[in-house]
């Protein structure tokens, strides 16, 4: 397997990890202007 080397800002970067950690992504984001959410809505 070959790593995959991406850039992205810290709340993609949290999505990216905690979708991938769990078959339910439970994400709270800190302000509601955050799109953390909208990266985990598959």
């Amino acid at each position: 397997m070959s790593k995959i080397m991406k850039t992205m800002d810290g709340n993609e970067a949290a999505a990216y990890a905690a979708y991938a950690f769990t078959e339910v992504a439970g994400i709270y984001p800190i302000t509601p202007s955050s799109p953390m959410a909208d990266y985990t809505d598959i």
